[in-house]
Parts: structure tokens; C-alpha cells; sequence
């Protein structure tokens, strides 16, 4: 397995908001990958990105054992998830400065031949495989609604104001819905975790066609972000490319 990530503040924003981690060579760890694009006034978006990833890692240390099924594998990451968010809110309440804080949250693990996923907000996950780009999250935006009820195309949602409006997230409410999804892992695919600072400025065919351009793993990364920022980088750009080779 080939891993590469690059986290960008992008050409508009002052600071980098996104927060990422990558837990790989760890003895009893399964390989896991995250991403966290953050929200919220002062630097209240960069503290619950921080928090959500760092905490993450945390419980994964703590909670996860060497013997555990993977039939247990999603319950463990939405109870991960649930104490997260519960942190981040806790956190949010204790001044007027954080308060509505919160984050997205994208978490992949390899485990036993399956690529296990947990999800809240609009960062993705895609999946390349036999040269095909799919999604394989569902973003919790207005816009994904809009598109949902019929009353907006996936062209229109493209430069829609309210595009970066989301309707889920840790930290910014006491409960979470999470979403979780698990896909077998054939050789040779390949998965992007990223934030919207990536496919606001690229469709699924500029990122298709970035990473057709190299085998390399943090190559891919860096043209992306590199892409993303001369289209406009009009918010901070997070990309993680993991290769099953």
C-alpha cells in the first residue's frame, strides 16, 4: 500500500483550516486515514478540525483491539465519531469565541481486505477503480438536498451561492447522525479522501485525469492541490491518495 497527502491553505484564506492523520506501520493498528475540514469564527474552525483528528487518533489507541471483528469495525468507528463530536461541542460551549464550531469528518481503515468508512459533511471519498471514478459518499449539504428533491442539477449545484453550506457536522450540535460504509479492496485500487477546498475547483473528470497522469501516490497530491490553486483556490485544499499496490 502507497499513501501520499498534501493539506493546502489555498490563495483566498489567511489560514488552514483543514486537519488531517495518517495512522500507517502501526503494530495492531489497521491502516487509517483521515480528513477534517473545519468551521467557525476566529481560528475555531482550525481548533475542531485539530481536535477531530487528534482525538481520533487518541481512541483508536486506546479503544481498539487486536482481536476485533470486522463486523465491529463500523460500530467502533461510529462510537469514536459520537465521543468526538461530543468533545468538540463540550469544547464549543466553554467560551463565546468557539461557540458553533464544529467540522467535517471523513475516517477510512483498512481492515482485512475491506476499505471501512465514516462520514459527516461534505468531504468525500472516491474510489478509482478499472479506471472508473465513483463517489462513495453522499455529502451532507443544502445543495446534495436540492439535487435529492429534483430541484437542482448537478450542473447548477457546480456555482450555486450557497454551495459550502453544510447540514451536519461534529461538534456543532449534542447528537450526530453518521454515516458508514464499508467496500471490498481489489488490487490496484486507488482512494481520495479530500475536502471541498479540492472538488469546488475540480470536477470528477480534472481529478480523473490528474491521477491518470502518474502511478505516484504523493505526485498525484501535489498536482491536484497545485491544479485546484491555479483554478482559484478559493478555500483550503486537503487530499489523500491511497493506493492498494
Amino acid at each position: 500500500m502507497r499513501f501520499g497527502v498534501v493539506s493546502d491553505k489555498g490563495r483566498v484564506r489567511e489560514t488552514n483550516e483543514d486537519s488531517y492523520k495518517v495512522i500507517s506501520g502501526r503494530e495492531g493498528l489497521p491502516d487509517t486515514f483521515i480528513v477534517a475540514d473545519g468551521m467557525g469564527g476566529h481560528n475555531s474552525g482550525e481548533l475542531a478540525s485539530r481536535m477531530a483528528v487528534d482525538l481520533s487518533e487518541e481512541y483508536l489507541l486506546k479503544f481498539l483491539q487486536p482481536g476485533l471483528d470486522e463486523e465491529n469495525i463500523l460500530p467502533f468507528i461510529c462510537n469514536m465519531m459520537t465521543e468526538v463530536n461530543r468533545c468538540i461541542y463540550l469544547k464549543a460551549k466553554e467560551s463565546e469565541e468557539n461557540f458553533g464550531m464544529g467540522t467535517t469528518f471523513v475516517i477510512g481503515m483498512f481492515f482485512n481486505g475491506k476499505f471501512f468508512i465514516g462520514h459527516v459533511g461534505d468531504s468525500r471519498v472516491y474510489l478509482l477503480r478499472n479506471g472508473s471514478l465513483q463517489k462513495l459518499t453522499t455529502d451532507h449539504s443544502y445543495i446534495e438536498e436540492l439535487i435529492k428533491n429534483g430541484s437542482l442539477s448537478r450542473e447548477e449545484a457546480r456555482n450555486h451561492p450557497r454551495k459550502n453550506v453544510i447540514t451536519r457536522a461534529l461538534g456543532c450540535e449534542e447528537n450526530v447522525d453518521i454515516d458508514t460504509y464499508c467496500v471490498d479492496v481489489d488490487n490496484d485500487d486507488l482512494f481520495v479522501l479530500c475536502t471541498d477546498g479540492l472538488t469546488n475547483m475540480l470536477s470528477e473528470n480534472d481529478i480523473l485525469a490528474v491521477i491518470n497522469s502518474d502511478d505516484e501516490p504523493q505526485y498525484i497530491c501535489s498536482e491536484l492541490v497545485k491544479l485546484a490553486n491555479e483554478r482559484g483556490g478559493e478555500d483550503n485544499i486537503t487530499v489523500i491518495i491511497v493506493k492498494n499496490s
